[in-house]
């Protein structure tokens, strides 16, 4: 999937964004991410990003659980989405979709009265983000071969066949922003160089999962 075609280039997104933090939950490049907002604060960004360009900042905090607080320290890279699906419940909440654009790096904040946060983003490191290419080759056997004792240890229901057949920017991207990695480790996915660097990092956090689940002397068992 492309980037949307209003971003052709790093030239065309925003120097100032909205920032949403939240622990163990990352955004990356050509990826939708649903949410569900009910803090006032978020509402109120959610409102203004509708109101101007419907883009908002995904980054983690730098110490998990911390956003929280009012202005937790954030992680230096985050990825910016825009806002593709909207919805509003009885009770208040929004349900939004953002599909993922480019990584950012946190330049410094801005100060304002809104009550939420923003930052100065810069996307210099991350132009290539913009673009995609059909099936970008990697290491997809020693991936599946990882994938596989992973979900079968943690009795995750999948439709395997789908996975072998799902082209890998889309497998890999999916794989990171939705299995159950530590907060840090999913950052290391999200910065990450290129999706090459994203696959192997991937492949070896599954790796190293599969060996901390593993017995002394024996070997996962599949279903």
């Amino acid at each position: 999937m492309p980037a949307p075609r209003r971003y052709r280039n790093i030239s065309g997104l925003p120097a100032v964004i909205p920032i949403f933090p939240l622990t163990g939950v990352i955004l990356l490049p050509r990826t939708k991410l649903p949410l569900n907002v009910f803090e006032p604060r978020y509402l109120a960004m959610v409102d203004a990003a509708m109101d101007h360009d419907r883009v908002i900042g995904m980054i983690q905090p730098r110490v998990p659980g911390s956003e929280k607080g009012q202005k937790p320290a954030l992680s230096s890279i985050g990825c910016l989405g825009r806002i593709t699906d909207y919805s509003e419940t009885d009770d208040g909440r929004y349900h939004i979709t953002l599909s993922g654009i480019a990584r950012f790096h946190v330049s410094r904040e801005v100060d304002s009265n809104k009550p939420f946060r923003e930052v100065a983003a810069d996307y210099a490191l991350f132009a290539e983000d913009l673009l995609s290419t059909e099936d970008p080759p990697i290491g997809r056997d020693r991936l599946l071969g990882a994938l596989k004792p992973y979900l079968s240890d943690r009795a995750l229901e999948t439709d395997w066949k789908s996975i072998e057949e799902a082209p890998s920017e889309t497998l890999v991207n999916a794989l990171c922003m939705l299995c159950p990695f530590e907060p840090s480790e999913k950052q290391a996915l999200l910065e990450a160089p290129d999706f090459v660097r994203r696959s192997e990092t991937l492949t070896a956090l599954l790796e190293m999962a599969n060996a901390s689940a593993t017995p002394s002397g024996g070997s996962p068992s599949l279903n």
